[in-house]
């Protein structure tokens, strides 16, 4: 069976233990079905090969297919490089959750086989573009495939933001701060920060306060089409992080202005794949509560 993807880009976090003698096997395997292989850079230099190297304009505008071998880190920062190319993506697991990198990495032979044969489940995954507006002048500006976090420095009190969706005012909060998370964000802090778990085909935006003064304030779930427009009111040392990619110099009176990004993501899975098992094998859903005993 000819393969759909005849160009293959490889990526991961080499710095890991094990990862790059993964990578080098990976390459080696796709070679031997024929096909062309793009490294990252710093991925080629790692395991020796620097005459595959390729930066992201090249994989790009090159490659057919990209696989990101690591943690859910190394997938989000392969998918905000990508998406702009409509690059599909594949994610093997050499972290420690894993949600979004679904393969093991003692099963990356036969899923990427099956994967490169054409027997896959894809999906598309929404992207935010976030931006700092002040005075007029856009001074700071993030892709985010997980969340964008609005909050306090760690040795600083709560801060105080006045949100606005599509011009039109929401509300005022004091809080340790607030995440606008996208359904692939919302099983990351916004979860741990008791938001709701979205569907990643639920074209949705969750915003999730952080430890609200106001217990009144609650997390919603949003529409994806909105423009969400956050001003810092009061608060010393605020920031902004779109994916952990952090601003510090945040002032008050800027605006935070999030939107849908105008492109996708497209995830490739192995066919056996359904999100329901991961949040079962990550969130141990399949486990029984465990009755606690009174000490006699």
């Amino acid at each position: 069976m000819r393969s759909p993807f005849r160009t293959v880009a490889l990526a991961g976090r080499y710095q890991t233990e094990g990862v790059a003698p993964a990578i080098a096997q990976i390459g080696d395997f796709l070679r031997a079905r024929g096909m062309s292989v793009l490294l990252e850079r710093g991925t080629a230099e790692s395991i020796g090969r620097p005459d595959e190297a390729a930066d992201a304009e090249e994989i790009g505008h090159q490659a057919d297919l990209a696989v990101a071998v690591g943690g859910d880190g190394t997938m989000l920062g392969l998918a905000r490089e990508l998406a702009p190319y409509e690059v599909p993506l594949v994610g093997i697991n050499h972290g420690r959750l894993g949600f979004v990198t679904d393969i093991a990495l003692e099963n990356w032979h036969d899923a990427l086989g099956m994967i490169l044969d054409g027997h896959y489940h894809a999906e598309e995954r929404t992207l935010l573009t976030a931006r700092v507006v002040r005075d007029q002048e856009i001074v700071w500006s993030a892709l985010a495939m997980n969340d964008v976090v609005v909050n306090r420095s760690s040795r600083t009190g709560m801060i105080e933001l006045q949100v606005h969706v599509d011009d039109l005012y929401m509300y005022s909060q004091r809080a340790d701060g607030l995440i606008v998370a996208t359904p692939t964000g919302s099983t990351a802090y916004a979860l741990s920060a008791n938001g709701p778990i979205l569907h990643p085909q639920v074209q949705g935006i969750v915003m999730v306060p952080v430890a609200p003064q106001a217990l009144s304030n609650r997390p919603i779930v949003l529409p994806d089409d909105v423009t969400i427009t956050i001003r810092v009111v009061e608060g010393r040392e605020p920031r902004v992080a779109g994916d952990m990619q952090v601003f510090s110099d945040l002032h008050v009176g800027d605006d935070i202005i999030v939107q849908r990004a105008p492109f996708r993501c497209r995830f490739l899975h192995p066919p056996d794949y359904t999100y329901y098992a991961t949040l079962r094998g990550k969130l141990n859903w399949h486990e029984l509560p465990i009755l606690q005993q009174r000490k006699r």
